[in-house]
């Protein structure tokens, strides 16, 4: 399939500027955006005094690295409107993602906030190849979580047809597809191959369909399943980055005409690369974790975040700006199953709630045909008869579903049969977790 190239008059002029224009512009964003978390979040005031930093000790763009970094339960613990830098009548949206106590992650805009976000979702489209006019299926999910907005506002700003369908009715997918013969279509990987099968299923060819590109985040996913990806649908299968705190999707892309890994846009982020167990700034081509600082929010600044996703800061391509190679994956225990961000403590926080059983667990991660299944094994109590632990088992799924939003098959076993033994998992499990006994978080 023709890769769509850009031409001369496509791209912003930032995206062909020169290195000394780039870092005059970033320094000068940086010095606006820590200034700004200085004077109007209090939690950004407290944390620079106690390091003996201060915003106008900012003279070069490695000055950066003296300040403390930002972490998830920064915002957690000013949950949920206690980081915002403007006051509340002035944001136009919030959105939220899963937090690890049941808590979400707040996350607010102002109008231009939402604007700069239009723009740049708008700017990664047309690196992955979208142009003026075309049709784009979203079926990333609408609401809270910020894929299909942020997706949505995009492809219109482009000038684009928006078809906002959003995730599941996997049958109603392949009929819009068939009907309304759309260009692209931005969603999580995993249920692109799901949308194949279903194609299949119907007795319909994935690579007659009319999508020529696929712009997929949300979840971590492999060179691997790109190949298969391309060779199921015909289609360039295009890598976007994004996580809430710093925006949404649209903070890095991949360039069609490279595929070579994710242009970040160094004019609104500037991306550090650290050693997560010393917090050392990692000079650009080692792997570490992933750390960025906003320069243009201005509801609410992020500065130093640590995202911990494991990468690796590359020159520039295709760009003006530094790509980062594929996220490998975490510093911490997050998974990330059908673009829902799942942490075992929140299992954890879940079964204990059921006194029917006990904290010894296991999560099992298998995908056995196209999307993550979540099976959680787990023991009933001594003191629970197995009625009672199939009961318990089933409250326990069900709030798993309604609480951390995604399914799970849970399987209570008998007092001490070794649910938590992580060498008994299954025969295609992708990850497997054992905890047992319950986190110091609940000692």
């Amino acid at each position: 399939m023709p890769v769509r190239q850009p031409k001369p008059g496509d791209l912003e002029p930032i995206e062909t500027a020169s290195p000394a224009a780039l870092k005059a512009l970033q320094l000068e964003r940086l010095q606006w955006s820590l200034a700004h978390a200085y004077e109007k979040v209090p939690h950004y005031r407290r944390k620079f005094d106690a390091a003996g930093v201060h915003p106008r000790d900012v003279k070069s763009l490695a000055d950066l690295a003296r300040f403390p970094f930002t972490v998830k339960n920064d915002l957690r613990d000013n949950y949920p409107f206690g980081m915002f830098a403007v006051p509340r009548q002035q944001i136009s949206r919030i959105h939220a993602s899963s937090g690890t106590t049941g808590k979400p992650t707040v996350v607010g805009y102002t109008a231009k906030d939402i604007d700069i976000w239009a723009m740049l979702m708008a700017r990664s489209i047309r690196a992955a190849g979208g142009r003026a006019g075309d049709i784009i299926h979203v079926a990333y999910g609408y609401g809270l979580f910020t894929g299909g907005l942020g997706a949505h506002y995009g492809a219109e700003r482009l000038g684009a047809t928006v078809i906002p369908m959003s995730g599941g009715q996997t049958e109603k997918q392949v009929q819009l597809i068939t009907d309304f013969k759309p260009d692209i279509i931005m969603v999580t990987p995993s249920y692109m191959l799901a949308i194949a099968e279903e194609m299949e299923r119907q007795g319909i060819d994935p690579r007659q369909s009319s999508l020529k590109i696929g712009i997929f985040g949300a979840e971590p996913w492999t060179h691997a399943m790109r190949v298969a990806i391309e060779a199921k649908l015909d289609l360039d299968a295009i890598d976007i980055y994004g996580l809430s705190e710093i925006m949404g999707p649209g903070v890095a892309q991949e360039c069609v005409e490279t595929k070579d890994g994710l242009t970040v846009w160094e004019d609104h982020f500037y991306p550090e690369v650290i050693d997560p167990e010393t917090g050392e700034v990692l000079p650009d081509g080692e792997k570490g974790e992933l750390v960025f600082t906003s320069l243009t929010k201005e509801a609410l600044p992020m500065i130093r975040y640590r995202t911990r996703d494991l990468t690796r800061l590359l020159p520039p391509t295709a760009r003006a700006m530094r790509r980062m190679e594929k996220i490998t994956g975490r510093s911490d225990d997050m998974m990330i199953i059908r673009g829902v961000n799942v942490f075992p403590t929140q299992i954890e926080e879940l079964i204990l709630k059921q006194p029917e059983l006990v904290p010894h667990y296991q999560i099992e991660i298998a995908r056995p045909k196209a999307l993550d299944e979540m099976t959680v094994l787990v023991e009933r109590s001594p003191a629970a008869g197995s009625a009672d632990g199939e009961a318990a088992g089933a409250r326990l799924a069900h709030h798993i579903k309604s609480l951390i939003g995604v399914s799970a098959r849970v399987q209570v076993s008998a007092p001490g049969s070794g649910a938590a033994d992580c060498g008994q998992a299954a025969e295609g499990v992708r990850q497997c977790r054992a905890f047992i006994g319950a986190s110091p978080h609940f000692a």
